[in-house]
């Protein structure tokens, strides 16, 4: 098995490395999020550690799952059930608090190859709903053929719904996405950024409400 390290802490590195090449695996490690995103598709197995230097390892961590199905645990000191939430919802296979013994990470590594790969993440970068069009990969949208004009964070919205079309997000889920803390559920803040997706549109079905669920991408 070849094994992605993606840990900043070089003496950690080290006596992790060491001790997963006593099981035969072959480690490649990095320090940095951008060195990760390049070598990811060589690798059976990524370990994931959050605290990187130039990518906080959540962020690095979505942008993986766009294009990836590798597997991934994240390895990390951060213990908090919010820090777990946000690693597990953002594409991890497992969450192991550090500090760790290296047999319970070789069986959680073998329980995630057990349970098989996942589905491969979507590759359609433009999405149609009626005359509504959005260019996932350019960071437009159009209605009738006319350009319109989306703050960041409606079309951070957007785009997460029009990735699974039909699939529900709870709010927990798109706030922690698109603003980083799934805590601000109990704010109107997501609302607001839907009244304006719908008003600019001018399509009031183009986001779904279910109540007590979340949203999804709906009909134009």
């Amino acid at each position: 098995m070849r094994v992605l390290l993606v840990e900043d802490d070089d003496r950690l590195a080290a006596a992790l490395t060491t001790a997963l090449q006593r099981h035969a695996i072959v480690v490649r490690r990095v320090a940095r999020a951008t060195d990760a995103l390049r070598l990811a598709g060589d690798a059976d197995f990524v370990l994931l550690d959050l605290g990187l230097p130039d990518m906080d390892g959540v962020d690095l961590l979505r942008r993986l799952r766009r294009v990836s199905t590798v597997p991934v645990i994240v390895l990390t000191a951060r213990s908090e059930e919010r820090d777990v939430l946000r690693g597990l919802r953002s594409g991890a296979d497992d969450y192991l608090v550090k500090p760790f013994r290296t047999s319970e990470l070789l069986a959680r590594m073998e329980a995630v190859v057990r349970r098989g790969t996942r589905p491969l993440p979507r590759t359609d970068q433009v999405v149609t709903v009626g005359d509504v069009r959005i260019d996932l990969a350019a960071r437009q949208v159009s209605v009738a053929g006319e350009p319109v004009t989306l703050t960041r964070r409606e079309f951070e919205v957007l785009a997460m719904l029009a990735r699974q079309p039909g699939v529900v997000r709870s709010r927990e889920e798109i706030l922690d996405e698109v603003w980083g803390d799934p805590l601000l559920s109990a704010s109107r803040s997501l609302d607001v950024h839907v009244a304006g997706l719908r008003a600019k549109t001018g399509r009031p079905g183009l986001v779904e409400t279910l109540r007590g669920t979340g949203y999804r991408l709906g009909v134009s």
